[in-house]
């Protein structure tokens, strides 16, 4: 008796309800009469009769045994009460009488009208939804997706003879398995893959790998397309088409990265799971196909499943396409008349609905095409092998019906038809597509904080390589690294559980993931140090000087700022005072010095580190600075006290230790205060959320609704902060705090203003005990600007607030890559992130469904979201250890762009200067140029090589196309692309200078030809 108290617990969807509802909400009751309720469905599903006319289905549900008549077709139901009319086509409404018979003779009668129905064409496109990991450990999940391509040639084999709609097809949906499998398989097996990817029995789509795109540096995103053109010029294989899956959103980089790769077709497919409500923010406006263009002015098709619950990329397994014929037949002619006829597919009560009645969907026109992408897996289940059942049911189905038409079509196929048939009917929308998910990157804050710290230093490591004349050897397999943890798979099905195989292996997946985040770090920092050393060794010291550096700023505009350099006890003792001069003026610049004790770090190389500020050193240039001996040791550190106070030339900053946070951050220039004191958190406040949610339920934060605070258990904010040192050096003043504060053990915070250097450096370090706990970290930035932020760097583009983005993208939240901007007519206000990429603007928003504020609106106020463990699934469900977050906050007179004033305030984050000691022959010039621009609004991001030519890459940040000459000392001939080379144009070259034109918010490559 008590079992049936036994429910099953939270998790993914129940098939049965969500084929109970479509069933339902398909039909309408046309008679109820002694106990018999008989409902009908008009269903686009037609048949050809032995005369060759076209009579069209009405499907119907009634009792067992009975027969039912609708015009002159007649039918006895069967076990289940089911009975399919077949009635003469209809090109207009008629009202024809449904009676209802048992053997007693007539039941009852009612009217049915039935409506023209579409002549669907059905693109059946069966693939296997990468998770690397979730479901199993990582290598063992790639290991099986290599045998599901071993599978997918033999079914394609054994299909050869069949009608070509009915053949078995498979889409690689992540390229990745199919790299390695073609790189591990025999050459035979090699040439029969290659042949039916030209025959079209299987197609290769373009990302290796489902990325978190917005976790993505724009390189290591176009770097991971660079396998479609390794796929063409290797095996001649054509990539058409890219496949996003699973993920709630995308990047607006993917639209010109993809065309970059010769890809013009996207089919995405969201997972939306409950914790995406995209028809709150515009999303009931966004047609299943659109045309999705980025500011350069170039389009994606995309096809997108939008579904409204959590398995929009199983939408063919949901309709019966994997179980068998029967069922599809049932179901599939159910969800067609659905899609014609309703804004979803499927109604309230299936997974993913947790809106007020009548919110969803309220203003959403149906589809509108007569031809649907319906996507299928091998079984209900990620990471499924292929199945030849979906081309059996299509082989059986268009031998019995004339529509709708069933083909098994690779991805490309369905693109083809749409462009050939519809593509002027398309909507097109422009901007982000902002992610539902992104908020999972906050579970993994330090290893993320890593990778993101490797992306920037991987361009510095690459350009100093480069100007070496090398190539840096090791370079794609380290942006692989940083891609591999930036996949949206981040831990197992339930990542609490430590079993060794299988959805609870949470710790070894975890261990993995991680592991492959923090490489990538550590093989940058490889990467940048040999490149270091490579570069000093072509540049020689003074004559006169005990050593040399080499300062270069990786950078792409000209600016002051710090550089530490680490001078060898060996190069010069540590007891030999030493001053240094900046070689093109020969005056010294003042600088402050650490000595690396022997007694104290035994371990580390012996000498002193050396802290300079370098004035006007030119973008993607050097200067050099000579190390004389000096009359008299560096000064030592002037104690400025504990009223937290400290100031430069440009900002003076004041800290509220009973509070804490700072108080005032006060633009001497402007005579402007930068802080918002009334806002309802301090600026550089931590800020620490506990939620009243449990623990270890999988997909339990997909299944919670809160319109209010209800579920927010406690706030507490960092206060009571201890001076640790306040301090005068040469080189500016510092400021360090600590605090205590609930969910940490410790927090540290470290403030800095440069002499000379526009910019305020803050850094935040936490010391964090892990815990199942269901929390979140911000840090507040309230700034005194008259509105919200103008502007805010994205991978590939700009957004902001008045830039479009694609309907129903996440709004509570935004993913950015480093700087956000505000602007008013006095002044330009900066703030820029380097390890976390997660904002909110104006208010803490609650992490569940529809993500209602917690506070006040202040919308000049960023926070930022630094870690969180709110997922019940694919996350990590707790982090700890000391983990840093930096930011740094810059101003300008009114009128400069925001975009500009953004770019700068990031750069001493993600490009700070470089110091190596020169160790060639020939002493080097006092400063070079390696390469510039002469539009403010296009940068140099980095330099690489291609065997003798340089590769010099730019990004504007500008909003319309824009023209600049680039100068590279030497250049007498280049050619300029879209990013991956395979567009090349000429660009014609005077007196080393190129004309080059750049697309709004666009990237180009260009190739300096010879050996420079």
């Amino acid at each position: 008796m008590t079992s049936r108290l036994l429910t099953e617990s939270l998790g993914s969807p129940d098939y049965d309800g969500i084929r109970a509802a479509l069933r339902h909400d398909t039909s309408v009751e046309v008679l109820a009469v002694r106990g018999l309720s008989v409902r009908a469905a008009v269903v686009p599903l037609f048949r050809r009769d032995e005369a060759g006319a076209l009579r069209q289905a009405v499907r119907t549900e009634a009792g067992p045994g009975l027969t039912l008549r609708l015009g002159d077709a007649e039918e006895r139901t069967d076990d289940a009460g089911r009975a399919t009319l077949l009635v003469p086509a209809v090109d207009a409404p008629r009202r024809l009488t449904l009676e209802v018979r048992d053997g007693a003779g007539l039941v009852g009668a009612a009217p049915l009208d039935v409506t023209p129905q579409r002549k669907w064409s059905v693109f059946v496109v069966h693939h296997s939804h990468l998770d690397i990991g979730y479901t199993d450990t990582q290598g063992t999940v790639l290991r099986h997706h290599l045998d599901y391509l071993d599978a997918a040639l033999r079914l394609s084999r054994e299909t050869d003879g069949r009608p070509d709609d009915a053949r078995f097809r498979w889409s690689v949906e992540s390229s990745l398995p199919a790299l390695r499998w073609l790189a591990t398989r025999p050459d035979d097996q090699v040439a029969e893959f290659v042949d039916r990817t030209r025959g079209g029995n299987i197609e290769v789509t373009a990302f290796p790998m489902q990325l978190h795109t917005e976790a993505c540096s724009i390189d290591e995103l176009y770097r991971q397309l660079r396998f479609v053109g390794d796929l063409r010029d290797r095996h001649g294989i054509d990539v058409r088409s890219a496949m996003h899956t699973d993920i709630p959103g995308a990047v607006v980089g993917v639209v010109d990265a993809l065309n970059a790769a010769g890809v013009r077709y996207l089919a995405a497919a969201h997972n939306w799971a409950g914790r995406s409500v995209p028809y709150i923010t515009g999303g009931d406006k966004l047609g299943r196909p659109f045309r999705w263009r980025a500011p350069s002015g170039r389009e994606l098709i995309v096809w997108f499943t939008d579904t409204p619950h959590g398995m929009a990329y199983m939408e063919g397994n949901t309709v019966g396409l994997v179980d068998g014929y029967d069922l599809a037949e049932d179901l599939l002619p159910r969800y067609l008349s659905s899609l014609a006829d309703r804004p979803y597919p499927y109604g309230p009560g299936t997974f993913g609905w947790y809106a007020a009645p009548g919110q969803v969907g309220a203003d959403k026109a149906p589809d509108v095409l007569d031809a649907v992408h319906l996507r299928v897996q091998g079984a209900h289940a990620d990471n499924a092998g292929p199945s030849i059942m979906p081309a059996d049911i299509a082989l059986r189905w268009n031998a019995t019906w004339e529509y709708p038409r069933l083909r098994t079509a690779t991805n490309a196929d369905f693109f083809e038809h749409v462009e050939e048939h519809h593509h002027d009917r398309l909507q097109v929308h422009e901007g982000d597509w902002t992610d539902w998910w992104a908020d999972g990157l906050g579970s993994g804050a330090r290893p993320l904080g890593h990778v993101r710290r490797a992306q920037n230093v991987l361009r510095t490591a690459e350009t100093l390589h480069a100007l070496a004349g090398a190539e840096a050897e090791g370079l794609d397999d380290a942006y692989d690294k940083a891609a591999l943890f930036d996949e949206h798979t981040w831990g197992a099905a339930n990542p609490w559980e430590d079993a060794e195989e299988g959805g609870d292996s949470g710790g070894l997946q975890w261990t993995r993931k991680s592991a492959v985040g923090y490489q990538s770090y550590d093989d940058a920092l490889d990467l940048l140090q040999a490149g270091a050393r490579r570069f000093g060794a072509t540049l020689g010291p003074a004559p006169d000087a005990l050593a040399s550096f080499a300062v270069l700023n990786p950078g792409g505009t000209a600016r002051t700022d710090v550089v530490r350099a680490f001078l060898p006890r060996d190069v010069v003792p540590v007891d030999v005072p030493v001053t240094l001069l900046d070689a093109r003026t020969g005056e010294p610049l003042p600088h402050h010095e650490e000595e690396v004790d022997p007694a104290e770090w035994p371990t580390r190389p012996i000498g002193r580190h050396l802290e300079v500020v370098v004035p006007d050193v030119p973008g993607m240039g050097r200067v050099r600075l000579d190390v004389v001996r000096g009359e008299d040791p560096a000064p030592e550190p002037v104690d400025l006290g504990r009223d937290g106070v400290i100031e430069n030339e440009y900002y003076r900053v004041t800290y509220d230790l009973a509070e804490g946070h700072l108080a005032s951050v006060f633009d001497k220039a402007a005579g402007r205060e930068l802080v918002n004191a009334d806002a309802a958190a301090g600026f550089g406040q931590y800020v620490y959320d506990r939620y009243a949610t449990a623990p270890h339920f999988n997909h339990m934060s997909g299944h919670m609704l809160v319109h209010d605070k209800t579920l927010l258990g406690d706030r507490a904010l960092g206060r009571h902060a201890a001076v640790v040192r306040c301090e005068r050096t040469a080189v500016g003043e510092r400021l360090i705090v600590e605090l205590t504060g609930k969910g940490v053990d410790w927090i540290r915070t470290t403030l800095d203003l440069h002499a000379g250097v526009p910019r305020l450096d803050l850094r935040f370090q936490l010391g964090k005990q892990p815990t199942a706990t269901k929390e979140a970290v911000f840090f507040a930035f309230p700034f005194a600007a008259g509105g919200p932020p103008a502007a805010w760097e994205l991978t590939g583009g700009v957004g902001g607030t008045g830039v479009p983005s694609v309907p129903g993208s996440a709004e509570h939240m935004r993913p950015i890559r480093h700087w956000v901007a505000f602007e008013d007519p006095d002044l330009t206000v900066a703030w820029a992130t380097l390890e976390a990429p997660l904002v909110q603007f104006g208010s803490i928003h609650m992490p569940y469904a529809p993500f209602p504020p917690t506070t006040d609106d202040e919308p000049a106020t960023v926070y930022s979201w630094a870690l969180n463990n709110i997922w019940d699934t694919n996350f990590p469900s707790q982090q700890q250890g000391e983990t840093t977050f930096r930011y740094a906050v810059a101003s300008a007179a009114g009128g400069l762009p925001g975009r500009r004033v953004g770019a700068l305030a990031a750069a001493g984050l993600t490009d700070p200067f470089v110091a190596t000691l020169t160790t060639g022959t020939e002493p080097a010039a006092p400063a070079e140029a390696f390469a510039s621009v002469d539009d403010p609004d296009v940068h140099v991001t980095s330099i690489g090589r291609d065997g003798p030519d340089l590769v010099i890459r730019l990004r504007s940040l500008s909003a319309a196309p824009v023209e600049t000459t680039l100068t590279v000392p030497g250049m007498r001939a280049a050619t300029v692309d879209s990013g991956l080379g395979r567009d090349a144009a000429e660009a014609p070259v005077r007196d080393g200078a190129a004309t080059v034109r750049l697309p709004a918010c666009g990237i180009v490559a260009v190739t300096v030809k010879g050996n420079l």
